[in-house]
This record gives structure tokens, sequence and C-alpha cells, in this order.
């Protein structure tokens, strides 16, 4: 697993690529809840996410948490097929603001 943090039109970007499981998911919780930490707005790229397990649903779910009771905006972008299989079966396809794109995803923010 890898992620890279940018910054475009106000929002941090996240791209995780790789498989998010019990090893990696500490790592991407720490990036994420960093990011809260310095931006109003974060958009999580997981267009190139292989794999994703509760461990790693459970990152992402705090740091939307973490967005709520701070009021800043945190939303997923690029779903890949295996990570939307795996929000879709813990119904949390419903839960998270979920955009075709990265684009589309800053363009709601703005």
């Amino acid at each position: 697993m890898s992620y890279e943090v940018r910054e475009e039109n106000g929002a941090s970007i996240v791209s995780l690529t790789g498989d998010v499981d019990l090893q990696t998911s500490p790592q991407v919780r720490q990036k994420l809840l960093e990011t809260l930490e310095k931006s109003r707005s974060v958009v999580v790229d997981l267009s190139a996410v292989n794999y994703i397990d509760s461990s790693g649903v459970a990152s992402l779910v705090e740091a939307f948490q973490v967005s709520r009771k701070k009021n800043a905006a945190f939303s997923l972008a690029s779903v890949s097929s295996a990570a939307m299989r795996v929000l879709s079966l813990a119904r949390l396809d419903k839960v998270f603001t979920i955009h075709p794109s990265v684009e589309a995803a800053l363009a709601a923010q703005a």
C-alpha cells in the first residue's frame, strides 16, 4: 500500500494504492487524521485500491467521524470495484459521500 497527498482547489486529496488491510490500515488512519488536522476538505481517491478489509473500512469511518466533528468536508472518489463491493456489503455506500471522480468531488465541495 502506498499513498500520496496533494492539494488542489483548496482541498486535500489522499490517493491510496494497493491493499488496505490489517497491516497497512494504521498508516492510512494516521495519514487521514493528519490530513484532517490541516484541511477543511478531504477527498479520498480509492481508484487504485485492489483490496480493502474491515480494518481499512474502520480507518475511513473514523476519518469520516472526525470530519463531521470538525465540520470538514469528507468524501470518497473513484472508488474501485473491489472497494465498492466491501462498502456496499457494509451499507457504507449510503453513509459516505461518493463521487465518480476526484474532479466531481472537488466540484461538489466548491
